[in-house]
């Protein structure tokens, strides 16, 4: 068994491609195949139906996206969170870990088949250029995105500081086009959001654990700090993971120095543990931690060591309940392998595949009318592995007569996930004083 404190291992996460982001670490490629005879033996019929199909397909066929797409499939059979990536898809990988590129600052998606920003981030060259959300954009450099991928857009609007770029807009009420012709700079995503919510209660959202995280999160708690703030609501909910490193990293901010925040294990049964180290200054105010269905992978890490340690009192829904680990592989050709290759465990030895963190105190958000989006869950995703905590028991499965469907946005005002955790910290003070 391994006692990790020095964090030696650098993560990697992905992004846009799955709900729950996989919680990885950088591995050595193996060097060789398993010398197994029935190993050759499959991989010689591989070989001859590959040849089969180049000499005698109807139309001709590059060999390069054949095996491409053999190992997309051989992958696929193994669970939703082992995957392959063609050399752009791990390039955009990497560069979405560090939370820092070229490019436009825009956030964009797909609505009714048109690609369409979400929002411009504050300043940022799309901002600056008066790109509004809703904004749909019809051309990148005069190239129509009409059945443009959304993974193409992205890569044809980032680009090297300084250089230039035009999209074509139509927007609501304009009768024609309007080219933007802007030039690309180097955006950086926050991934910490922080305030005063109530007189003396802090409040930090973190998005995603990336690279700089922990760092952004340190400024935050000492902004904090130094407003007087004597209790704190860390916000994770829909935070879909990151960086392993990341979330050691947060929790060790909330716990003092030597206490296991989680611990790995593969197949073979070592464990490597992680612990806190000490490394920046952590803070003891009464604290809520506020989750929900989309909290996953290193949200539910750090979640889960501060209810083990009983630091933080966690409000909200049963979070996504990912408890795998990936290892991110790069392959000779600038491809990237993501397999998964162990489970993680909360300090107390829990495993949440398929289960999740469950709440302390459970307060669900409902959206009006059914209108917003339904939940979906580790346990609801094809392949998913089991948990080898419940064998002989049966996963817990709380079945609802109908899809529960949840707010796509609310309000801070309708929130009241957010307004119960200040109550339940106001309550707090005034036991305390009861009782002193």
């Amino acid at each position: 068994m391994k006692k990790i404190k020095v964090l030696g291992v650098i993560a990697t996460v992905v992004t846009i491609f799955f709900i729950a982001q996989a919680l990885v670490i950088q591995w050595s490629a193996p060097s060789a195949i398993a010398d197994s005879s029935k190993d050759y033996e499959y991989l010689k019929l591989f070989t001859e139906v590959l040849e089969i199909v180049k000499k005698n397909y109807v139309e001709e066929v590059n060999t390069k996206d054949l095996i491409y797409g053999a190992i997309n499939g051989m992958l696929r059979n193994l669970d939703p969170h082992s995957g392959f990536m063609p050399p752009d898809a791990y390039k955009e990988m990497k560069i979405d870990t560090k939370g820092e590129f070229g490019g436009l600052g825009i956030k964009i998606g797909i609505r009714d088949g048109v690609l369409t920003v979400i929002a411009p981030i504050e300043d940022t060259p799309a901002w600056r250029a008066g790109i509004k959300a809703g904004d749909r954009i019809i051309k990148v450099d005069g190239e129509p995105t009409k059945d443009m991928t959304l993974f193409e857009a992205v890569k044809k609007m980032r680009g090297p500081k300084g250089t230039k770029v035009t999209i074509t807009i139509m927007r609501k009420g304009w009768k024609e086009f309007k080219d933007f012709t802007i030039v690309r700079d180097i955006i950086k995503i926050k991934s910490v959001r922080y305030k005063v919510v109530d007189d003396g209660i802090g409040y930090v959202k973190i998005n995603q654990f990336q690279e700089h995280t922990a760092d952004e999160l340190a400024k935050a708690l000492k902004a904090l700090d130094e407003k007087g703030i004597d209790s704190l609501i860390l916000d994770l909910r829909n935070n879909p993971g990151g960086l392993l490193r990341s979330a050691i990293e947060v929790a060790d901010q909330f716990l003092p120095p030597d206490k296991l925040v989680v611990y790995i294990k593969g197949r073979s049964g070592d464990k490597t543990e992680y612990y806190t180290r000490g490394k920046r200054k952590h803070y003891d105010w009464p604290m809520i931690v506020l989750v929900n269905y989309g909290s996953a992978s290193a949200s539910e890490i750090v979640s889960g060591a501060l209810k083990d340690w009983n630091r933080a009192v966690i409000l909200g829904v049963t979070t996504f309940g990912k408890g795998s680990v990936q290892s991110v592989i790069p392959l000779s050709d600038g491809s990237g392998l993501r397999l998964t290759t162990a489970k993680y465990y909360t300090p107390k030895g829990i495993s949440i595949q398929n289960t999740g963190i469950e709440p302390d105190i459970e307060v669900k958000l409902i959206a009006k009318n059914g209108k917003g989006h339904p939940i979906l869950r580790e346990k609801d995703l094809r392949g998913h592995l089991p948990n080898e905590q419940l064998k002989g028991k049966k996963e817990k499965s709380k079945k609802e007569s109908k899809p529960v469907v949840v707010p796509v946005k609310i309000d801070e005002k309708e929130d009241i996930q957010l307004q119960r955790a200040i109550d339940v910290l106001k309550s707090w003070r005034v036991f305390k004083k009861k009782v002193a």
